[in-house]
């Protein structure tokens, strides 16, 4: 059976290492590794990202990217668990899938542990970037949060694209791509024919703060075609503070809400009376009926990822509706 002394010493002492720490080989070591014929290349912000491999153990640092696997059917080795949408609750208390931390400051020890063979981030962790790359070929998601203006939905189908490419699910991926045009014609069939002005607002612990052109949100009002109520700009992950004189001179016909301490707090989503005051009873939208209380969980922890986009949409159409 041993055709030489040396393998007949490192077969014993394999065979005392398991007997002594009574331990199977773990499921990073017992990975069959799958060498791609030809290796895929993708191009983003930060760099080059070479996969040579068919990546196994993906680590997820951001819910959009948790969604964008959910929605390929790629299992998730490991996520940051601190802030999980609705639309993704089943992820919430999954033993098998290793915590990564928070999605702002990912827990770098928890990654290494976790040894990924692709890291899955976004702006949020740019500043990671590198040493992440050392431990696992790394992708940045090429999204921006702080002005959405321009491309951002064909961002979206190209990172699609590319997942699918990586975890040969291309034709899903195409799927999932005409599932998004879909839904983008069907917002701007309505939106084209129609003449309401619309602003977008955060409402935190009783502040405002307003989403423009250029924005966290942009993409509502050129993509989307959403006819804007005011075009202050402002670059701004967190929008620019407003007061209701800046609603009430604004006077939106449509107004959407997107509640940011029902999300941070754990509190209940607020509605139009809790927020009922003279400024913003006499704006149009309150008039008649249009203040939409739109999906937190979507528009805020995600916002840029198939099933986010597709939530934000439906919110969108709802302004619309009589």
């Amino acid at each position: 059976m041993f055709k030489s002394p040396l393998n007949l010493a490192v077969a014993l002492a394999c065979g005392s290492l398991v007997a002594l720490t009574g331990c199977e080989p773990t499921a990073a070591q017992s990975q069959v590794v799958q060498p791609l014929e030809t290796p895929i290349v993708i191009e983003h912000n930060l760099g080059q990202t070479v996969i040579s491999n068919r990546p196994q153990r993906v680590a997820a640092l951001d819910m959009n990217e948790v969604d964008f696997l959910d929605q390929l059917n790629v299992p998730i080795a490991g996520m940051v668990k601190d802030f999980i949408p609705d639309f993704l609750a089943k992820y919430k208390n999954t033993p098998d899938i290793v915590d990564l931390g928070a999605i702002v400051q990912p827990n770098m020890e928890k990654i290494y542990e976790l040894r990924p063979d692709l890291i899955l981030m976004t702006p949020l962790h740019a500043n990671q970037y590198e040493e992440l790359s050392k431990l696992a070929p790394t992708i940045h998601f090429d999204i921006d949060f702080r002005n959405s203006h321009g491309h951002h939905v064909d961002i979206i189908k190209q990172h699609v694209i590319d997942l699918g490419e990586i975890f040969d699910k291309q034709e899903l991926a195409q799927k999932k791509v005409a599932e998004i045009d879909a839904k983008v014609d069907k917002v701007r069939a309505i939106t084209a024919e129609r003449p309401e002005k619309a602003l977008v607002v955060m409402h935190n612990n009783g502040a405002f703060s307003s989403f423009g052109i250029e924005s966290r949100y942009g993409f509502v009002f050129d993509v989307l075609g959403v006819k804007p109520a005011s075009t202050e700009v402002a670059a701004n992950l967190h929008g620019q503070p407003i007061s209701s004189e800046f609603i009430n001179q604004a006077n939106p016909d449509i107004l959407y809400i997107i509640d940011r301490t029902a999300v941070m707090e754990g509190k209940l989503i607020i509605d139009a009376e809790h927020l009922a005051n003279p400024l913003l009873r006499q704006t149009k939208a309150w008039k008649n009926g249009k203040v939409i209380f739109v999906d937190a969980d979507a528009w805020y922890i995600a916002s840029a990822s198939i099933t986010s986009l597709k939530i934000m949409i439906d919110d969108i159409i709802k302004g619309y509706q009589n």
